[in-house]
């Protein structure tokens, strides 16, 4: 059985960094323009082979979060001011990053 993931605190920790404060009582910081790079979105990951399909502009490094809303009790979805919206960032898919993050 998995054990259930949750979200405790979201903050804008720098202008580039993200930090969420995990149910666990563990604390990640990610890297938005990295979040970005890494949407899972079906614009950008091919949904039969998951292969990535697109990345952000060569201008990435100006990507920031404009808006972030919950998804029910399991997922983050992030507006970037670079327009895109779409990406589904689940609990479970960002405490995977967390731990291959330096």
């Amino acid at each position: 059985m998995t054990k259930y993931l949750g979200i405790k605190e979201i903050w804008q920790v720098d202008e580039r960094t993200l930090g969420i404060s995990w149910t666990d009582k563990n604390e990640t910081h990610f890297d938005i323009v990295k979040l970005r790079q890494l949407c899972p979105c079906a614009v950008c990951v091919d949904e039969m082979s998951g292969t990535r399909k697109s990345s952000p502009s060569p201008s990435s490094e100006t990507v920031r979060p404009t808006l972030i809303k919950s998804v029910g009790r399991y997922a983050l979805t992030i507006q970037f001011n670079d327009g895109h919206n779409t990406g589904i960032y689940t609990y479970e898919y960002l405490k995977r990053l967390s731990s291959t993050s330096p």
